[in-house]
């Protein structure tokens, strides 16, 4: 018995007796417990004939009217209204949400018959008691009060009935959202996604190797199905595959509840990545293309012939519901993907675009997922940029889309330089890694420089590109975005050869979004035997290569020279301080100490020296200004401090000069000089 079922058969299966299975005290007058089915025709038995015909759609249910007016307060006001008629009243209930199937459960719980509850049929008797309007006040114990306790006690404790419920409500609408089921649903779905995989009891479904259209929740298929119970850990994307199986608006508010919860942004967008390769045909990842080689034999084009070519399905292809149903489901998750930088990855993003433009998405999300794209341009591939011109454009590729891409890259990386305080995210996860702008090796410029320069290469075989785009296109990064312009000259021959019509001055206008002095010595080989470039061209090329030359022989001359002198004297060191004896190196290195200390005692006898000099240019200064009385006995004689003054300036000098002749390259003194030398230590001391 399948678990998508839950345990729908009427006998044999676990029932929890308080909830699962209804019954009631079955009516003395009408004492049955079978329906029968004749064709599209259910018969109640019962020796009393049925008296109410009831119309579900193409189904027809031969009742009696009293079962039905006790429980149900809709049907209680049809009947009352229908009462005056002699014949059997009949009563159509097309819009019952649940159809059939649902009013069967309904009318069988009016004649006492036991019903089976499960997680497939529980929406639409809870939606059907609602409209029935089978409530407390008719009787105790009624319809919605049972469907009622089973949703809240049953279905929303456990993950799988959960997701059954919800993808049941998707034919209920609007009774399933008024009835809060789809909430009451997704929260529950939320709660179980944001815990502990540590802590998960509950059967799932997982990632299969080879994607099915439903989950197996099937117990007997054990060996194919995921539980907590097997040795391997619960991965962290346990529940994608559950999820997915979801419409995309009940998807929306699972993703949107889970948010809420706090889940990490690259679960959020690796779960979006996972739904939209179910339910987009077009979002399938594409086998890469190997980039063509950058060969520079003789003469020849540039990269590949054959080109890069997209399959994708074309609008044409669809009918007007899928195309609508699909553009639904793009409009909405291009609304729920995180705002983080590295939520979903750029390939995810660009290929969304690209069925966005094959589609028509609304204009306003086009242009937040093409500044989305921006913002992590640098992770773009080439198939992925080779996005088709959907619109009435002579071009094969979308070109101009492009162009907006790297405006918004530029932009970006304007307001992240603008503010140096915000770092990237390093944060490494299990299900997507961050890959910052500023990681080491190449720049997020010059990455997508080498990007732009294969894109170009290969929309530059367009015949029906004009040059204004192809120059405009190539020169929208900044100039120190390339540290190497092979590429560009590749795209820039790739050119020339694809339109051979060009005049000598469109050609010389071509040729200048390149700087021949970026190239390497391969491409300068491979440009001076081009005919397809102008003559000056080739002589820009062999005159910039002539200098580099020059300058790389001059340079290694240079270094040889440095190089070779510096060895000799790091040689003739080491065998000076080899044949030094051992005494010899210590003392002189006690003499190294003193020369040291020396120096220091200098600097500071020269630094007091500028200080006494400072205080005789203040005294001359006061000298000129003071009057000329006599000065009183009680105050001293500026001369007298001037004298002091200059007694303390000429012992100092002397000392000074002193301390001079005894530095290294001075002439050596005898014992006096010695001792001298001592006694001038311990003054200073």
């Amino acid at each position: 018995m399948s678990m998508w079922e839950y345990e729908s058969e009427a006998h044999g299966g676990r029932r929890d007796p308080g909830v699962s299975s209804v019954d009631f005290e079955n009516n003395d007058s009408l004492k049955t417990d079978v329906f029968e089915r004749r064709d599209q025709s259910w018969y109640v038995s019962s020796d009393i004939p049925s008296n109410l015909l009831v119309k579900v759609g193409c189904v027809s249910f031969h009742l009696h009217k009293y079962p039905l007016l006790s429980r149900s307060g809709r049907m209680n006001r049809i009947i009352q209204e229908s009462s005056r008629e002699t014949e059997p009243s009949m009563v159509e209930l097309d819009d019952i949400p649940g159809g059939p199937e649902a009013f069967q459960l309904a009318a069988k719980f009016c004649y006492g018959i036991a019903v089976d509850l499960s997680a497939s049929n529980i929406s639409g008797l809870r939606c059907a008691a609602e409209y029935l309007e089978m409530t407390e006040d008719l009787e105790e114990g009624n319809l919605i009060f049972k469907t009622e306790a089973f949703l809240s006690y049953v279905v929303l404790s456990s993950w799988r009935d959960s997701i059954v419920v919800l993808k049941s409500c998707e034919s209920l609408s609007p009774w399933a959202e008024n009835l809060q089921i789809v909430r009451r649903c997704s929260e529950s779905i939320a709660w179980k996604a944001c815990a502990n995989p540590r802590g998960i009891r509950w059967a799932y479904t997982g990632r299969p190797a080879k994607a099915s259209s439903s989950p197996r929740w099937n117990g007997s298929d054990s060996k194919d199905s995921n539980s907590p119970s097997r040795s391997q850990p619960v991965p962290p994307d346990w529940w994608f595959e559950d999820v997915s199986i979801l419409r995309i608006d009940h998807f929306v508010r699972v993703v949107t509840a889970i948010k809420v919860k706090g889940m990490r942004f690259d679960l959020i967008g690796a779960a979006i990545m996972h739904y939209a390769s179910k339910w987009l045909p077009g979002m399938a990842k594409e086998p890469s293309v190997p980039a063509s080689e950058e060969s520079w034999s003789g003469g020849t084009q540039l990269g590949s012939s054959t080109g890069l070519h997209l399959i994708i399905a074309s609008k044409e292809d669809l009918s007007s519901s899928q195309i609508r149903e699909q553009r639904m489901v793009i409009e909405s998750l291009i609304s729920i993907i995180p705002p983080h930088k590295d939520s979903v990855s750029c390939s995810f993003l660009l290929r969304l675009l690209r069925l966005a433009n094959m589609l028509k998405v609304a204009p306003a999300l086009v242009t937040e997922l093409e500044k989305r794209v921006g913002m992590q341009l640098e992770q773009a591939t080439l198939p992925d940029l080779l996005i088709p011109s959907f619109q009435k454009m002579d071009t094969m590729y979308d070109v101009d889309l492009v162009q907006r891409l790297l405006e918004h890259f530029l932009v970006q990386e304007q307001i992240e330089s603008s503010s140096p305080g915000r770092e990237p995210c390093l944060e490494k996860h299990g299900i997507y890694e961050a890959n910052p702008r500023n990681a080491s090796g190449p720049t997020a410029k010059n990455r997508v420089a080498r990007l732009l320069d294969s894109y170009l290469t290969e929309v530059s075989r367009d015949r029906n590109l004009s040059l204004t785009k192809f120059q405009v296109l190539a020169e929208a990064l900044p100039e120190a975005a390339r540290t190497c312009d092979d590429g560009l000259y590749r795209a820039v021959d790739s050119y020339l050869k694809a339109h051979p019509m060009l005049t000598e001055h469109e050609r010389k206008r071509l040729c200048r979004v390149m700087d021949c002095q970026k190239l390497s010595v391969d491409a300068c080989m491979h440009a001076a035997q081009n005919e397809r470039l102008p003559l000056r061209v080739v002589v820009q090329v062999l005159f910039s290569e002539q200098v580099k030359i020059s300058n790389a022989i001059a340079n290694s001359s240079l270094k040889e020279t440095v190089e070779s002198h510096f060895q000799s004297m790091v040689s003739t060191r080491r065998q000076l301080l080899e044949g030094t004896p051992q005494s010899f190196q210590e003392g002189w290195a006690a003499a190294k100490k003193d020369i040291n200390t020396l120096k220091f005692e200098l600097e500071s006898m020269k630094a007091k020296y500028l200080e006494l000099q400072n205080d005789m240019d203040n005294l001359r200064r006061q000298m000129e200004k003071a009057p000329s009385s006599k000065p009183s006995k009680q105050s001293s004689s500026p001369w007298t401090t001037g004298w002091k003054r200059l007694s303390k300036l000429t012992k100092m000098s002397t000392e000074a000069h002193e301390v001079g002749s005894r530095m290294p390259g001075g002439a050596p003194g005898g014992e006096s000089d010695k001792k001298a030398q001592r006694r001038w230590r311990n003054s200073i001391s």
